[in-house]
């Protein structure tokens, strides 16, 4: 179905609410640093959760899950672990209160609170900068051409040509998702620039209403219109189970077998040796603690150490079983129907659009409107956080650090502006370098992400580790990242014809083990020939934080000025955690599933794992949140 006048009307009638509540914040927003960038550390734990759980719904990422879903079926579910999506169980376990203990205004700032002031200190803040910018301007361009992608089959190329009187190929086809995105990116940078993080949060309550709405509604319709008996007839044998063995052991052979050739290019097919991989890494980059993008940005925002603990629990619980409940029921949608859907680009089928040739072939009009609406609310709340977090990195820990630490306050909002559009042209750049959505999200969870896990993993647990090795791990593992990258996108020959094993699309995640290797050699060796931290500042930062880890020389320290000083002993305790809630959280994602795929005996299983993890947490976290 094409775009009826409702759904226009609907979806403009969003822009200009998005529109209003950024001017409407500006003033609140322009108050100080602290209001622009965190809100005043103001707002309540929840509206920040359901701000957090809004940004990570965007479109880049549901057309990723609802393709993971379609191919894969239930075993789709450990797939995002590249991410890793159980990070969130750390940082609500343990490490936002750490984290929010600093009281700083980003994680560049963070670095003063641990290595102080002198030289290694400077060095890890600029390249901190450095990586913080590399990643937001790298997930600037991830959901800029997603956006573009999606919006291309709701309004035709050729459509917009006639209504402006030019030529359709006076742009190449490669390029028209870009000029989509660049249009629509114009909305979100207005809104972010003028209300700052007040704005995203309210912008995000009203994103996270209209996909609530249109996800159930979306549910039941696929409920309605496919029987489990369709399901199963035109599905593969192990596509609703989440168990696999060395193989991922789907076949679409006498179904629909081009789907074959897209596991074959994904790379799943050796499905342990992919899963070990990505949960070994999962779980370094969670002990990290979160990248210096949106996510610690609104960990931050929070009043208190134990309201970020909340904040981060309670992501997982407001976004995966309403996004999973749409996803499922896009993917079970386009399964039944998929001779009906227009999958074709440039004369390339590309799995990417089923999400946006469902929605055409589906919904009703106002309702097609309002997820369309709420899709591209997603795009900007995704958009806007990260740019926020960008503004901030460059105002915060460039300007006012090192340029102009005096500036006032009419100063620093003209900056946000300048630095707000300029982050919004290069990301359009970049993104006009890049192919898809899959290829920008493995470059940025395998090869960056690779890079930040030494540095960020020794800060926490290891009092000896200092500026100069932070500095160094950092740079050695985001150069090292960088050449690895830059191999999987121009000459991945070079890795594929040595190593038959690693798929072309997965190197940066299989070589990531090297990146750590390298980064992890800088951290020791920068660390080993140079001073330790000022005393001074490690008992000031173990007080402060309370760590668990190899801590004891300056526990000694600091229990020599405070005798009655407790060390953290609750690491047992907060894995024991970690292992509970990345068990609830993927029956969080299962659950869902189940239920629109009318598997009634898993839908069973994945709501007692819920019950029984949720009762759980209720005593062994909830109810000490004061202890962590």
């Amino acid at each position: 179905m094409a775009l009826q006048g409702l759904d226009f009307a609907i979806i403009f009638l969003y822009i200009a609410v998005i529109v209003f509540i950024g001017i409407y914040c500006k003033k609140q927003a322009e108050k100080d640093k602290s209001s622009y960038l965190l809100g005043g550390r103001r707002m309540p734990w929840y509206m920040l959760g359901l701000s957090d759980a809004s940004g990570m719904f965007d479109i880049s990422g549901t057309m990723w899950l609802v393709t993971l879903l379609f191919v894969y079926g239930l075993k789709s579910v450990w797939i995002p672990w590249l991410w890793p999506t159980f990070n969130q169980i750390f940082l609500m376990m343990f490490l936002s209160a750490w984290l929010r203990r600093s009281n700083v205004t980003t994680g560049a700032e963070w670095i003063q609170t641990r290595f102080g002031n002198g030289r290694g200190s400077m060095l890890s803040h600029w390249i901190v900068v450095c990586f913080a910018l590399l990643i937001g301007l790298s997930m600037l361009s991830y959901g800029f051409v997603g956006l573009g992608k999606f919006l291309m089959i709701f309004i035709p190329w050729e459509n917009v040509c006639a209504f402006l009187n030019i030529a359709p190929d006076c742009i190449p086809q490669t390029y028209v998702p870009h000029v989509y995105g660049i249009f629509f990116t114009l909305f979100a940078t207005i809104y972010t620039i003028l209300g700052g993080m007040i704005s995203i949060v309210w912008a995000d309550v009203v994103q996270y209403s209209i996909m609530t709405i249109a996800s159930i509604a979306i549910g039941i319709i696929a409920m309605y219109n496919v029987s489990p008996e369709t399901l199963a007839a035109l599905t593969p044998d192990g596509w609703n189970s989440p168990f696999f063995g060395n193989t991922i052991d789907i076949d679409w052979t006498g179904t629909l077998h081009e789907v074959n050739t897209k596991i074959a290019e994904d790379g799943y097919s050796l499905f342990s040796l992919f899963f070990g991989f990505m949960f070994m890494k999962g779980i370094l980059v969670s002990l990290a603690g979160p990248a210096p993008t949106y996510d610690m940005q609104k960990i931050l925002a929070n009043k208190t150490p134990q309201d970020a603990l909340k904040m981060s629990g309670s992501v997982s619980v407001i976004l995966n079983p309403i996004r999973y409940f749409m996803v499922s029921g896009f993917a079970i949608l386009a399964i039944a129907f998929y001779d009906e859907l227009n999958l074709s680009v440039n004369g390339i089928i590309d799995f990417e659009q089923i999400l946006p040739a469902a929605m055409v072939k589906f919904l009703p009009a106002g309702l097609l409107g309002l997820l369309l609406a709420g899709l591209l609310a997603a795009f900007m709340s995704t958009f806007a956080g990260t740019l926020n977090a960008t503004q901030a990195y460059i105002t915060n820990d460039i300007y006012l650090k090192y340029i102009k630490p005096d500036a006032n306050a009419n100063q620093q909002r003209k900056l946000n502006y300048i630095v707000g559009f300029g982050a919004v042209i290069f990301s359009t750049i970049l993104g006009l370098t890049l192919k898809n959505i899959n290829e920008i999200l493995q470059i940025v969870t395998g090869a960056f992400y690779a890079s930040y896990i030494a540095s960020n993993v020794l800060k926490w647990y290891w009092w000896r580790f200092n500026g100069e090795g932070y500095f160094w791990g950092m740079l050695t593992g985001i150069l090292s990242g960088v050449v690895i990258g830059t191999i999987q996108l121009v000459t991945p020959e070079v890795i594929t014809d040595n190593f038959s094993f690693i798929p072309t699309s997965l190197i940066a995640l299989y070589m990531f083990p090297v990146t750590l290797v390298i980064s992890l050699i800088g951290c020791i060796l920068g660390t080993l020939l140079t001073e330790p931290t000022e005393e001074n500042t490690l008992k000031s930062f173990y007080a402060n934080i309370r760590p668990w880890g190899f801590w004891k020389p300056v526990l000694r320290l600091v229990q020599q000025e405070q005798p009655d000083f407790k060390p953290n002993t609750r690491f047992g305790k907060d894995m024991a955690n970690v292992a509970v809630g990345i068990i609830t959280q993927t029956a969080l994602v299962a659950m869902p599933i189940c239920l629109i795929t009318r598997h009634w005996l898993g839908f069973g299983l994945t709501i007692a794992i819920i019950l029984v993890g949720g009762t759980i947490l209720k005593f062994t976290w909830w109810d000490k949140l004061d202890e962590i």
